[in-house]
């Protein structure tokens, strides 16, 4: 059980809630901000002062007044007119991310919300109804208006509560309508007051879950990219002095430190390594460290961000005493816009520099001696094409890759006739880093698959060669999923089974990882 309290939630703890169903209650601290945050705001509503969003129209109507007696329809409607995503469902870990980060928000005690609200969405998650909501039209500006809004459907009950008004959810791993689901689950669907639905939608709460989950992914993936180093040195028999600690500490960047102290401690006691006599490798093993630590740095800075944003309140306008409520622009997703921009680049440089040196396995001209697309010397060249397709996949990957790491969030419309005249494109740009998260994974998945073929192969060379502590782990562990095979094969059915594991997580990726740590 995790408990929130509007404060401290961690990556960490938003991946278990996400990924691993961890139950999650409310602090009560957190309960109390909650309800006086609420009595505040219905103390206020007893003015004739326009409050926005809650006696007021939205966003270009913000100078329409509106009566408390309507308070009711307003919501409904801004729900109801709101929920136009289009575009395929996003996956459950990010809506239960998204969900978790909602709630922690909300728990802050700045929005005004009912209790009923945050209770509701709780009990959805722990309970596992999880709202089917699609994946393109948000802007990450004024919130991800129309992805929350979607989510609000399932939650919202009205006059006439229309099962076809009720959105779509997943429960039990079906997918039923919003109401139906609820239904099932025993969860009692709530009317909106005041501020409810704006407290729901306003914020960009689906961009900050989408960056938090791929920082979970990055973070693995560092290791996973020494471990791939490491394997492909063995195979091409690397030197070492490259990875010295003293070369580390000279430059004095404590990801690039970290990058090379995994790499040495996993090929200790290797005798391919340093075994022939070029002076210097090439710069995708030589720089390596430089590489993936300056890489590593981005992750930290990138997850102090969202770290941040996923404990803030969002909306807008915040509530801070009985006599005031405030509009400002917390729910511009600017920061998260920036931060996925940021770990797009880097991601994409680690998928970049590991096709380089798949690109080497393959040549018999850079390779050190081992035969052309690594095909067996038995099986003969030209019958057998080896792996060199594997190397053409991840070009592919990562050209998609340098697409997608483009900027987004340098890229505005204006919307809401310019009274939203800058926007921040925070979910493009947070989606795109899913998408590159997703590549590079399969990217460093066809280096280590590459790299254990030509260590198999580099082991006909040279019989009596020994391999590194760690990285004869590393490999044993490739190879109980994927045997050796010395003729050509469909490679396609062993890659996609060998993605998911690094995806998805598997024994194989966690046993990777902690060889590293």
């Amino acid at each position: 059980m995790i408990e929130l309290t509007g404060n401290d939630l961690t990556i960490q703890d938003l991946d278990k809630i996400a990924r691993l169903n961890i139950e999650i209650q409310l602090s009560r601290s957190a309960l109390e901000q909650i309800q006086n945050s609420h009595e505040k705001l219905l103390h206020l509503v007893e003015t004739t002062k326009p409050l926005y969003g809650i006696n007021t129209g939205y966003g270009i109507f913000a100078d329409k007044k509106i009566s408390i007696k309507e308070s009711k329809k307003l919501n409904r409607n801004l729900i109801f007119s709101h929920a136009v995503g289009t575009g395929e469902p996003l996956p459950g870990e990010i809506v239960r991310a998204a969900m978790a980060i909602r709630i922690n928000a909300l728990a802050k005690g700045l929005s005004g919300v009912k209790l009923e609200i945050v209770s509701t969405l709780l009990e959805m998650l722990n309970k596992g109804v999880i709202p089917q909501v699609p994946s393109k039209g948000s802007l990450g500006s004024s919130g991800d208006l129309c992805l929350l809004a979607q989510l609000g459907l399932v939650l919202l009950r009205d006059e006439l509560d229309a099962e076809k008004d009720s959105g779509k959810a997943i429960y039990k791993e079906k997918l039923f309508s919003g109401k139906k689901a609820m239904q099932m689950a025993g969860i009692e669907r709530i009317e909106f007051t005041h501020k409810d639905g704006l407290g729901l939608i306003n914020g960009a709460t689906f961009s900050a879950a989408i960056a938090a989950l791929c920082i979970s992914d990055a973070q693995a993936l560092f290791k996973i990219a020494d471990a791939a180093v490491a394997l492909s040195m063995e195979a091409m028999c690397g030197r070492s002095d490259a990875f010295h600690d003293g070369i580390q500490k000279a430059r004095n960047i404590q990801g690039q430190i970290e990058a090379a102290a995994g790499i040495r401690k996993i090929i200790k006691g290797s005798s391919f390594i340093d075994s022939l006599d070029q002076v210097q490798d090439a710069y995708s093993i030589r720089c390596s460290p430089q590489v993936h630590g300056a890489i590593r740095e981005t992750g930290k800075f990138v997850s102090e961000i969202i770290t941040n944003e996923i404990n803030a309140a969002t909306d807008n306008p915040l509530i801070f005493d009985s006599n005031k409520v405030i509009s400002g622009g917390n729910f511009h997703g600017e920061p998260i816009g920036l931060a996925a921009d940021y770990l797009s680049i880097s991601m994409t440089e680690l998928g970049a520099i590991s096709e380089r040196r798949t690109f080497r396995l393959l040549d018999k001209n850079l390779s050190n001696g081992l035969p052309a697309m690594l095909v067996d010397p038995a099986e003969g060249e030209g019958l057998n094409s080896g792996v060199m397709i594997l190397q053409y996949t991840a070009a592919a990957l990562v050209l998609e890759n340098q697409t997608l790491a483009t900027p987004d969030s340098i890229k505005s419309l204006p919307t809401s006739a310019n009274q939203e005249d800058h926007n921040a494109n925070a979910f493009n740009a947070a989606i795109n880093l899913w998408n590159i998260i997703r590549n590079t994974t399969k990217i460093l998945a066809i280096e280590l698959y590459t790299a254990s073929r030509g260590i198999d192969l580099r082991k006909k060379i040279n019989s009596s060669g020994k391999m590194g502590f760690g990285t004869r782990e590393i490999y044993m562990l490739v190879r109980d999923q994927f045997p050796y095979h010395a003729n050509d094969i469909l490679l396609r059915t062993e890659l996609e089974s060998f993605y998911k594991m690094l995806i998805y997580g598997s024994d194989l990726k966690d046993k990777i990882i902690s060889i590293l740590d």
